[in-house]
């Protein structure tokens, strides 16, 4: 019995290149990727969000991941995943929801490519965590990622250079 998909979650601090990331990988190897739920549902709401809309972002990332995992698919690629979204708690509010632990804890993600901060924050609209709070939010993130003991790897480098970077993690990460 295969243990397919393998399920790789592309996270680390804002612009820093998961998305575009994700899309190269998933192309690559003619896999699904799940796109970041979090940035399309903030840029559709007329207010600012709070607690209940990162909850309701959290419950979309766990169901969007389950609703893959059972698949033949041999990959699976996640941009973002719960590792930021518990942190956004933590950050933003101070608290977090009591079933979000558990749920990382009883997914498998075989590897997290945190994408390193070597590139510049770009400001948009629903970025709000460029200068020191990505530095702070880049260490978190690992430190998170140590805490649960999921594997993963740090991805450096600009464009192909860092595409290059994730491709040879994941070859080995197949070995």
């Amino acid at each position: 019995m295969n243990s397919y998909p393998k399920i790789y979650v592309i996270t680390g601090a804002e612009s820093t290149g998961k998305s575009e990331l994700t899309r190269w990988l998933a192309n690559y190897f003619k896999a699904p990727y799940i796109p970041e739920f979090a940035r399309n549902y903030i840029e559709n709401l007329s207010r600012q969000y709070n607690y209940d809309d990162v909850e309701l972002i959290a419950k979309k990332q766990i169901e969007q991941v389950n609703a893959l995992k059972n698949s033949d698919y041999p990959y699976i690629f996640v941009d973002t995943w719960l590792i930021i979204t518990i942190i956004w708690f933590e950050f933003g509010f101070k608290r977090k929801p009591s079933w979000i632990e558990q749920e990382l804890r009883n997914t498998k993600i075989d590897m997290f490519l945190v994408c390193d901060i070597d590139i510049p924050w770009v400001p948009d609209p629903v970025r709000e965590n460029g200068g020191r709070n990505r530095v702070i939010l880049h260490n978190k993130y690992i430190e998170t990622i140590k805490k649960y003991n999921f594997n993963y790897n740090i991805v450096s480098g600009i464009n192909e250079e860092r595409f290059s970077c994730a491709l040879k993690y994941l070859k080995l990460q197949d070995k």
